[in-house]
């Protein structure tokens, strides 16, 4: 471009060495351009011609549709090699976003891809992959496997029952026991499920109940003392060791079965690269 380069090299004598060309060559076709667009876009009254502020809106202008021919470009040829523009990871909330952060970087060595990471609650989270709104999603194994999606188990997270140190129901003998449990809030995420019904996972009928709309707020419900519930032992541990929660009874760990899950149908090379990836990370953080 013409005009960025007498911007950058601060005159038509620099620009046109830069370029290659005659001085008067690029001098005839600033003044071509300005005739075409009934504008002027430098001031010559000085000794140095510098851009008007139409010269300057329009040298932005410019910029930016070079930028993007650019970008055009090598999305096309992200494209053509088979590799998505963007890609969508899902995730259920009890898993921790921080622990698939290492894809970012990892991805970002091999191809241009961007990475959308996606957090959904319960059904939402097998809804966003039928209805592809995410192209993989990890998520505890579901009841039912969802018709033309692919299943790969990743491992197993422990969850425990945790309240406040204060909380009344670790004065219980047997606080784990649904009479008991019945008769103290329970704190849940809100399913994100926006057509299929809602689910609820350790709530019972009748039980009080506060909902939130993600982990980080269940956590700090529970740290303030609102009630009861189930976490993953990844997001409550660090809670636990400073005191602000407590384990619920005796026996309070179950666990979860983990899976990476994506549609059969539409497969391209990041989101290829992406479950062996996954499948691997997740060994690692196993150990």
């Amino acid at each position: 471009m013409v005009l960025d380069a007498i911007d950058r090299r601060g005159s038509f004598a620099a620009a046109s060495e830069e370029l290659g060309r005659a001085p008067s060559s690029l001098s005839y076709q600033v003044q071509k351009l300005e005739q075409d667009l009934d504008l002027v876009i430098f001031d010559r009254s000085g000794h140095k011609a510098v851009f008007t502020k139409a010269g300057k809106l329009l040298l932005e202008r410019g910029r930016l549709l070079l930028t993007a021919a650019d970008e055009m470009i090598s999305d096309a040829s992200a494209l053509a090699h088979g590799w998505e523009l963007e890609l969508t990871i899902a995730y259920d909330g009890v898993i921790k976003v921080d622990t698939l952060f290492p894809i970012v970087e990892a991805l970002a060595e091999r191809s241009k891809t961007k990475i959308r990471f996606r957090e959904e609650i319960l059904a939402g989270a097998w809804e966003a992959l039928a209805q592809d709104r995410a192209d993989l999603l990890i998520s505890p194994n579901p009841s039912v496997a969802p018709h033309d999606v692919k299943i790969q188990p990743l491992g197993k997270m422990d969850a425990v029952w945790v309240a406040h140190p204060d909380h009344p129901i670790h004065k219980h003998d047997n606080p784990l026991d649904p009479a008991v449990r019945k008769q103290y809030r329970g704190i849940a995420v809100a399913d994100t499920a926006r057509h299929l019904p809602p689910l609820t996972h350790n709530i019972l009928d009748d039980q009080p109940l506060l909902t939130v709309t993600s982990m980080h707020d269940k956590l700090q419900a529970l740290k303030a003392g609102l009630g009861i519930a189930t976490m993953t032992y990844s997001y409550a541990q660090e809670a636990i060791d400073k005191g602000e929660l407590m384990v619920i009874g005796d026996n309070p760990v179950f666990e979860l079965d983990i899976v990476l899950a994506w549609n059969r149908s539409r497969m391209g090379k990041a989101k290829s690269w992406c479950i062996q990836y996954i499948e691997s990370m997740w060994k690692k953080q196993q150990h």
